[in-house]
């Protein structure tokens, strides 16, 4: 296919996208096989859809962005497994969605309340790329802290007449569509919290563990070759509470679990 016709099929499957797997899965092979001859072409369709379509197609591009970043750090990792080094060295579309961040997010969550509807679920997203490692956390964190920054509907707007206040109610069947596809989308995103980060670096993964240590096995200046192992345990770090008595305790109560006192002898007195 020439170019044109590929820009014009993707356009059609985006405008027929919708909540389940079935759908972003065809979407999202397209994109990849056809990423070395029109992958530029092919995201800025995705940008466009983004801006036209309407509040619920937008959140269904955004979860086809999820599988679609997974899907080409998945091919990254096998083409350094194979040792592909063209493929090996493209992150693919994840770069241009790294780039292009905030421009999404300002697309699928519009300020005012026409936006609310997407509003939880992208935080979802993006929380789950952020803890994945999909992309940088700091430009993740720009893009949340940007939440936070927007108008409150109960504050003035100098420009109020050109704004438009409100947006015209969705239909009955629009409205019980979004909540089945809702449904259908947080059972997958609980599904994937379970789903160890994705390795770039599947070789090193697949060789013998090291012995344990309280240092990480990759340093961040090794960037893409950061091990899921490493990234599992920056998170839980990142949520441990500080050295406190109940831990004190619980490693006493470990310790005589795991090391009794013999038979007869009286535990020895430490006060």
């Amino acid at each position: 296919m020439d170019p044109f016709e590929v820009r014009m099929q993707f356009v059609a499957l985006l405008r027929r996208l919708n909540a389940s797997q079935q759908s972003i899965t065809k979407v999202v092979s397209f994109a990849v096989k056809f990423f070395p001859p029109c992958g530029e072409d092919l995201w800025d369709c995705i940008v466009e859809e983004t801006q036209k379509g309407s509040i619920n197609s937008r959140i269904n591009i955004l979860y086809f962005l999820d599988s679609l970043c997974e899907t080409c750090l998945l091919v990254k990792t096998h083409a350094n497994a194979v040792g592909n080094s063209q493929k090996a060295s493209s992150n693919m579309y994840v770069d241009l969605v790294a780039r292009d961040l905030a421009k999404i997010v300002e697309n699928v969550v519009p300020q005012g309340p026409e936006g609310s509807p997407n509003l939880v679920s992208t935080k979802q997203i993006l929380e789950t790329w952020r803890t994945k490692r999909v992309l940088d956390p700091q430009i993740i964190d720009s893009v949340i802290s940007s939440f936070d920054s927007r108008i409150g509907p109960e504050e003035p707007d100098n420009d109020a007449p050109t704004v438009r206040k409100s947006s015209a109610p969705l239909p009955r069947p629009e409205v019980f569509k979004r909540i089945e596809e809702d449904r259908e989308r947080h059972k997958r995103l609980r599904e994937r919290r379970w789903v160890q980060p994705i390795t770039h670096n599947n070789i090193t993964q697949m060789q013998a563990p090291p012995l344990a240590s309280f240092m990480p096995l990759t340093d961040k200046e090794d960037g893409d070759r950061e091990l899921s192992i490493d990234i599992e345990f920056d998170n839980e770090w990142e949520t441990l509470s500080d050295w406190n008595e109940d831990d004190e305790e619980a490693c006493t109560e470990e310790n005589a679990l795991c090391f009794p006192d013999p038979p007869g002898e009286m535990a020895m007195d430490l006060d």
